[in-house]
């Protein structure tokens, strides 16, 4: 057993747990693969990561927590973050949107390269408190909007970022029709991918890719290529496609 949670108050000292002071004490501030111009705060082995991720209390209605992806580095993140960095006049002068952020090493990325405004979308709060460390050790500053907003309109920015945005078919059928509605208000889509199942390739074109590690890889496996996409309009060919491969 985890000696922190033994003991009658240990649900008491999991409401006491500040999600800042949990990861500038607990997690490593390294650079992030592939990425040596951005540091974050990512876990390790003695990091005690479950400790922060767990339930507050243990009340029935408590909320599910949420799987720490802020602790780690993703390809799709990790690739869009090096596009950025490559060529800054993807952002150069604009106001962009890190969605999904994570740890917000893309949205990082952006400000460095020269973004007017970057704000990040992410409903944890644990990666919300790690976003604002991250940020603030990379002599940046980001916006955050602390909830889910892809069921609504798209904020008003010029271009979105979305590394790991389609890792399941749910996830991916809630955010293709904000990202069209991101399209239908002049909004530019980027995404990133290692072309997981669910990503949407009738509906990308392919800009770069590069050979990173992705999160979950075993030790020592080879670097497979991940992508940077546009995410493009529909049109009937691309609808064509897609029914073409729907078994239904």
């Amino acid at each position: 057993m985890d000696h922190d949670l033994a003991g009658d108050d240990a649900p008491d000292r999991r409401q006491r747990l500040d999600p800042a002071e949990f990861i500038k004490a607990n997690m490593r501030l390294v650079p992030a693969p592939a990425l040596p111009e951005i540091r974050f705060y990512t876990a390790h082995p003695s990091s005690g990561l479950r400790r922060l991720v767990e339930p507050e209390g243990d009340a029935e209605d408590a909320p599910e927590p949420q799987p720490p992806y802020w602790a780690y580095a993703w390809a799709g993140g990790t690739v869009l973050a090096r596009y950025v960095l490559d060529h800054p006049t993807t952002v150069g002068g604009r106001r962009v949107l890190d969605l999904g952020a994570g740890s917000g090493i893309v949205g990082i990325a952006a400000a460095k390269a020269g973004a007017r405004e970057v704000i990040a979308a992410e409903i944890d709060r644990n990666g919300v408190a790690a976003l604002g460390l991250n940020a603030k050790d990379n002599g940046v500053t980001i916006s955050v909007i602390c909830k889910d907003i892809t069921t609504g309109p798209p904020p008003a920015v010029d271009l979105v970022l979305a590394g790991d945005v389609f890792y399941g078919p749910d996830v991916t059928q809630r955010m293709i029709p904000f990202l069209d509605r991101c399209l239908a208000a002049g909004v530019e889509v980027l995404i990133g991918d290692p072309r997981r199942a669910d990503l949407p390739l009738s509906r990308l074109r392919l800009l770069a890719e590069y050979q990173v590690p992705d999160f979950g890889d075993a030790k020592g496996a080879a670097s497979r290529p991940s992508g940077v996409f546009s995410f493009e309009a529909e049109t009937p060919l691309a609808t064509r496609s897609d029914r073409l491969l729907d078994p239904r």
